[in-house]
């Protein structure tokens, strides 16, 4: 009955994404592609963005809560790849991050620290810059990492209204993951959201439409085993 429950509710959000923006809403690990929002928090502002850089909305979206959301078990160094509802289509980097809960990741509200694990950032290589606006994005579970619940976040900072004339925009979801099998020697670079972002960060101020033949994504650099 859950599964059928998210289903309806990932078709509301399409209906009433008047705003024609995008969500991450599912999870897969491995070959496995589990329904939209049963491992992914819930938001309630349909596709919306969130772009006030000192709300904690920008931890996992606006009302995206633990409560009736599972966690699925992940083995480190598996794969897992997060789903939109419609491809990317505002310039700018992808970034995933992890933070490991005290306890049960359903009941965690992100106030922690948290590490980066992988950047999508443009590539200049062709002469200008090429972003990666997939439908869907990749990568694999840290191995050195302590076993433990997580929240596993993606980002999507779109900065194609430059600022300040514009605000860029952040679009976020969450997924409660259980570790098994990390090493934990791991000791990464640690961040709060909100903080890790700030109006100055030239990834943030970046005008993608002027001399732009370079870019360094907001945050933290991602980890490393």
């Amino acid at each position: 009955m859950k599964n059928f429950a998210n289903i309806a509710i990932a078709a509301a959000l399409a209906a009433n994404g008047a705003s024609a923006h995008y969500i991450f809403q599912q999870l897969s690990l491995a070959s496995t592609k589990y329904a939209p929002f049963e491992y992914i928090r819930q938001n309630s502002n349909y596709n919306s963005p969130v772009t006030d850089l000192a709300s904690n909305d920008l931890r996992c979206n606006v009302g995206a809560q633990g409560a009736g959301t599972e966690t699925v078990e992940a083995k480190a160094g598996e794969q897992f790849t997060f789903t939109l509802d419609t491809p990317v289509y505002h310039q700018g980097p992808i970034s995933i991050y992890m933070s490991k809960a005290p306890g049960a990741a359903a009941d965690y509200d992100g106030s922690g620290e948290w590490f980066k694990i992988k950047d999508f950032a443009p590539d200049f290589s062709g002469g200008q810059a090429k972003w990666d606006m997939s439908g869907s994005y990749s990568y694999t579970i840290p191995s050195c990492i302590e076993d433990g619940e997580y929240l596993l976040r993606i980002q999507s900072l779109a900065i194609h209204n430059p600022y300040p004339g514009g605000t860029p925009q952040f679009y976020i979801s969450c997924a409660q993951v259980k570790v098994t099998g990390g090493s934990g020697s791991a000791n990464p670079t640690t961040v709060r959201i909100p903080g890790a972002f700030k109006n100055t960060d030239p990834g943030y101020t970046a005008n993608i439409y002027s001399n732009f033949n370079s870019y360094t994504v907001p945050g933290p650099a991602p980890m490393t085993c």
